[in-house]
């Protein structure tokens, strides 16, 4: 009988854990842009579409999205309004990697 409850509390708490931890990751869109917005930026600098510090300035830039992501998350549920933040400022950082990457610096004087 005590080995059976002791059984079923591991079980209750494994599960609690699980489930914890799937809540915790409420953000998979903005995660994956994350993820997609570096690369274009790596990319950028290897290219050299992107000086140092346009890099540097779209580093901090994803940052403070990180930033926003974590406190967003703080209180254990990432609400609509927080969730449509996040993507505003994503848009706008996708935007600046784009203008940064394709404005004409110094690729014509030769």
């Amino acid at each position: 009988m005590k080995r059976t409850i002791v059984v079923l509390l591991a079980l209750c708490v494994s599960l609690g854990l699980m489930l914890a931890q799937q809540q915790d990751d409420r953000t998979p869109r903005v995660n994956k842009r994350e993820v997609r917005q570096q690369k274009r930026i790596d990319q950028g600098v290897k290219s050299g579409q992107l000086t140092p510090k346009e890099a540097k300035h779209l580093e901090k830039r994803q940052a403070k999205i990180k930033a926003d992501k974590s406190k967003a998350k703080a209180d254990g549920k990432v609400t609509p309004k927080e969730r449509a933040k996040l993507t505003k400022e994503q848009n706008k950082a996708s935007r600046a990697i784009y203008r940064k990457k394709h404005n004409q610096k110094k690729m014509n004087k030769q």
